[in-house]
């Protein structure tokens, strides 16, 4: 791979997850803020990532690996996105946002996989050149972050009075657009299936993987995979409308701790993985979450400060022992014959299944401990913890050690 792919690829997965943390992140500050949006109306909004993740496998399947270059049904789909971010730039009310935003995940969550792709196939060794590409998007997220917080002050307690964070759509949508034209000078990465191939659906979706449920051990990381992204979810729909409506100042860059955290730590995983093991590493991960939210419920924006920053510190072992130890030990139960199979099955579980189910969940409480506008956010966050503890505790005490070797 030479210089100038590489600074291609490069700049395409900065644009790709600048674009996701460019408004994702501060989305429900906005919807609350902006569109008076009630924290039903949140979970619906959000719940699009799901159901974007549970249809990204058809056009995937369906579509780029029979009929197009991946690199221009990317180019497609930005530049689609870009005109629904204008949209949603110009919404005034909730019930006109959503539309759009359902629509604009159904386009986006493909990306993902497609900028994949595209990488994948210029890569003579994937294992050691994905991970320099691939940083490129934390930067990405992280930049757009800063941004919003530190030079344009749109989540300031001024800027989110003024319905600034209207703006990120604006910001994104330059940016879907920018990536859009890159994508048709990216290098050929041509259909992987002919097209006159039979379309197996279950394929598709990974359900010929179902099979590797008959092991009792597998069958209990997938009901835990399932699990743990109920109260994943809290954090992605309720954590930055928390810290702007307690009044930590510039919410979205504070948050991008979270991502610096999660590089550190994916580079010390293969350390953990190979000190602790498969089992000890995943419930470190799950463990995390509880005290994540221990430290939500009791910090505040004074002399406990540090509890905030350091709950989203936690991100890293959040994120990366659990769902990137999960996709190692996934990899090593279905073999060479289920692996992408069994890959996608996980997916649709965890960012489908698992979070459409966990958005409705913290809508339904957010409402709950809601009262005169103000939510009582100490109660919410001891639903999220006390059920992650109650997976970590199941999963420690009927799944079977397993001595699993990490792969990158």
């Amino acid at each position: 791979m030479n210089n100038k792919t590489k600074f291609q690829l490069s700049f395409m997965m900065f644009l790709e997850f600048f674009i996701w943390g460019g408004w994702f992140v501060s989305l429900g500050t906005f919807l609350g803020n902006n569109l008076q949006a009630t924290d039903a109306q949140l979970a619906m909004a959000f719940s699009t990532q799901s159901w974007g993740a549970i249809i990204a496998p058809f056009i995937i399947g369906l579509i780029a690996d029979r009929y197009f270059n991946a690199e221009r049904i990317l180019g497609v789909l930005h530049l689609m996105g870009a005109v629904l971010m204008y949209l949603m730039y110009q919404s005034t009310d909730f019930a006109t946002f959503y539309p759009y935003v359902l629509i604009y995940m159904i386009l986006y969550m493909p990306t993902l996989a497609l900028v994949n792709s595209v990488s994948f196939n210029q890569m003579s060794d994937p294992a050691k050149q994905f991970s320099f590409v691939r940083v490129f998007g934390t930067i990405g997220w992280i930049v757009a972050g800063l941004l919003i917080s530190y030079v344009f002050f749109w989540d300031s307690p001024e800027g989110r009075e003024a319905g600034l964070l209207k703006n990120t759509f604006l910001m994104t949508g330059v940016a879907s657009a920018l990536l859009g034209l890159f994508s048709f000078t990216l290098p050929k990465t041509p259909p992987k299936v002919n097209r006159n191939e039979k379309v197996d659906i279950s394929e598709i979706l990974g359900l010929d993987a179902l099979k590797l449920l008959k092991d009792k051990n597998f069958l209990l990381f997938f009901i835990s995979s399932v699990l743990i992204c109920i109260p994943l979810a809290f954090y992605y729909q309720n954590a930055n409308p928390f810290l702007a409506e307690i009044g930590v100042e510039n919410p979205t860059g504070l948050m991008t701790i979270g991502q610096g955290s999660e590089v550190l730590f994916m580079l010390l995983l293969p350390y953990f993985f190979k000190k602790f093991g498969f089992k000890k590493t995943i419930l470190a991960g799950m463990l995390a979450w509880t005290v994540r939210y221990l430290l939500f419920a009791y910090g505040d924006t004074g002399e406990l400060l540090f509890m905030l920053i350091i709950g989203i510190a936690l991100h890293g072992i959040c994120y990366d022992f659990f769902f990137v130890s999960g996709q190692i030990y996934t990899n090593s139960k279905a073999g060479e014959k289920y692996k992408s199979s069994a890959q996608g099955l996980i997916t649709l579980a965890t960012y489908g299944v698992g979070m459409l189910i966990g958005f409705w969940v913290a809508g339904k409480i957010a409402d709950y401990f809601k009262i005169e506008g103000v939510h009582e956010w100490q109660n919410i966050w001891m639903y999220p913890a006390g059920f992650a503890l109650v997976v970590a505790i199941l999963f420690m005490l009927f799944f079977k050690n397993e001595k699993i070797a990490y792969k990158s």
